[in-house]
């Protein structure tokens, strides 16, 4: 099994050690082992969470949800509950997108008009 290190765990998952720290302390993650002398060690489990922690913190999801998810991931019989959580949260990303879209067709829009403008001009 390989270990890391909190400034490896650091720099392979993007997350400062402040927020690793963060994330053990609120249950969003597990309890992080540790060696004989008390230094944290991570392991390719819990930087494999941690990728899936940053993508669902980067698609919008609040710590509540973030801490529920990581409770949920630490016992095996909660699968369904972990599955309802995230079908909710990927409504609620596709709304976002369906929402930047149309943001972006609009812009398009001005962009297309003020080229006219300027054509016209």
């Amino acid at each position: 099994m390989t270990t890391y290190t909190p400034a490896e765990a650091s720099e392979l998952s993007g997350f400062s050690i402040d927020t690793l720290r963060y994330y053990e302390r609120e249950g969003i993650l597990g309890e992080v082992q540790r060696t004989t002398g008390g230094h944290r060690v991570y392991t390719d489990t819990e930087l494999g969470l941690l990728d899936f922690l940053k993508c669902l913190r980067e698609t919008g999801m609040p710590v509540e949800r973030l801490r529920r998810y990581g409770a949920l991931c630490r016992r095996d019989d909660t699968i369904p509950e972990r599955i309802a959580l995230l079908e909710q949260h990927a409504e609620h990303v596709e709304r976002q997108l369906q929402e930047v879209l149309a943001q972006q067709a609009r812009l398009a829009e001005k962009l297309a008009w003020y080229r006219g403008e300027l054509d016209r001009g």
